[in-house]
């Protein structure tokens, strides 16, 4: 019973100060300032967590590797996401340095860049399809999936699970357009 007690009179205490601090405005929240170990383990904790509950029962279509998948999805994401996301050979962008958190490299191996790198590649890809579909709050990650299908999200998944294997010159091949073929 003293528990209790106790527990109820910390409860609005924790809750005031917790509220003085968020109006109080001293977390910095520009993108050039990191957030402090426990913020930042808070909410990539939180992040993946999230992704992962929510792309647990999507279903990869099978002809993911299909080659007409893979130009679909390559030349979306030089449109959409290689100012961010980068090209092979390239490791920053204006767009990259400034955001925070920082993009990750998708054209690097997976294990560099993927924080469940340990899963399969049907998981991987979910993840990946859900991620592009919904985007992430505060992260400067659009949800895609507002203006795009399914399908058109498959494609860039598609391409994505190949990216680490090319050079500049198979990227710069397979994600040309041809003139008038803009999906915008």
């Amino acid at each position: 019973m003293k528990y209790l007690k106790i527990g109820a009179l910390l409860l609005p205490l924790i809750f005031i100060g917790g509220m003085g601090f968020i109006y109080s405005g001293i977390y910095p929240m520009g993108a050039d300032v990191p957030h402090n170990k426990l913020t930042y383990w808070v909410l990539e904790t939180l992040r993946e967590r999230s992704v992962a509950r929510a792309a647990a029962g999507i279903v990869v279509p099978a002809n993911l590797n299909d080659s007409e998948r893979l130009l679909k999805g390559g030349a979306d994401y030089n449109d959409m996401c290689a100012s961010c996301h980068l090209k092979p050979g390239k490791f920053e962008s204006d767009f990259s340095i400034g955001l925070y958190p920082k993009p990750p490299n998708l054209a690097l191996p997976k294990e560099e860049h993927d924080h469940d790198h340990k899963s399969d590649e049907m998981a991987s890809a979910a993840r990946q399809f859900w991620i592009i579909k919904h985007g992430i709050k505060a992260s400067g990650m659009p949800a895609w999936g507002l203006t795009h299908d399914d399908d058109r999200i498959w494609s860039m998944v598609a391409f994505i699970q190949r990216l680490s294997e090319l050079n500049s010159d198979q990227y710069q091949i397979i994600t040309a357009r041809e003139e008038g073929d803009g999906h915008h």
